[in-house]
């Protein structure tokens, strides 16, 4: 019900743009939504006029108190502002952040935490050691919020069903991914420590040692990479590969965050120095 109440949304929000833009040149730009043009915040069902304002016919005020009229600014809102009652299940509060933890390259909070989150569920899942997890940032779509944190939020941090993978390879194979990493664009990494310059990986460590081309490392990953997502193929020359297609990445991060909360404890990171771009 949810889904398709956001894909109306989308698909009005995409259908009055395009009338708005016709004959006008337009470019794309991607920005951090933030409330601060208009104060709008995520609502609760509690407060869905003080977080998303109030629509009066062609007009639209918005929570800092501007107003719009005319255009497309008020068919949206109103859109917005007649999902929430349909969307009221994903609303429930469930975990409390002290702050805000925002996704950021080549490491960050958030990144962090999700990645040695996954690595320790496909530890337990699979009974063999991970060495090295390995994400990619495209998977994370939203930043964690700070205050409360509603379902609504996790499910839109983590929106894809890419299911939990362990595979098993070489020192060779993951000191190649690390180098594809290091040339081109860095992903969510958990394990290696490793310091890059100019494009090059420098260094990279596992257990405090080199890596050694020979040797087989445990390798917790996602679906989506095992075979070219986002041009990374982790199962290439694999020495063994297991899937669990019965566990997704919501079904790590989600009870693990429900997990927290029953434990008293906030979601909370800090970033360790990981990966060094020099």
């Amino acid at each position: 019900m949810v889904e398709n109440e956001m894909r109306k949304i989308l698909c009005l929000v995409l259908l009055l743009g395009c009338l708005s833009v016709q004959g006008r040149d337009f470019k794309w730009q991607r920005v951090r939504m933030d409330g601060s043009r208009t104060g709008v915040s995520a609502p609760s069902v509690e407060n869905i006029p003080e977080a998303l304002g109030k629509v009066n016919g062609r007009s639209y005020q918005a929570p800092n108190g501007r107003k719009f009229c005319g255009g497309v600014t008020p068919a949206v809102a109103q859109a917005l502002i007649d999902a929430q009652p349909r969307m009221a299940e994903v609303k429930e509060v469930i975990a409390y952040a002290p702050k805000a933890m925002l996704l950021g390259e080549p490491e960050s909070e958030l990144s962090d935490w999700y990645i040695d989150e996954l690595a320790r569920a496909t530890e337990k899942r699979a009974g063999k050691k991970v060495d090295v997890a390995i994400a990619n940032f495209g998977g994370i779509r939203v930043d964690m919020p700070q205050g409360d944190v509603l379902l609504d939020d996790i499910l839109s941090m983590f929106p894809f069903k890419n299911y939990l993978c362990y595979v098993q390879l070489r020192g060779k194979e993951v000191r190649a991914l690390l180098e594809q990493f290091a040339a081109t664009r860095w992903q969510v990494v958990s394990g290696p420590r490793c310091v890059v310059k100019d494009g090059k990986l420098v260094s990279a460590l596992i257990d405090g040692k080199p890596i050694d081309d020979k040797k087989i490392y445990g390798v917790a990953t996602i679906s989506f990479l095992l075979n070219g997502g986002d041009d990374i193929f982790v199962a290439r020359n694999a020495v063994s590969l297991e899937e669990f297609r019965d566990v997704y990445i919501i079904d790590v991060i989600l009870p693990y965050v429900r997990s927290l909360t029953a434990a008293g404890k906030p979601v909370a990171y800090e970033t360790d120095g990981r990966i060094i771009i020099e």
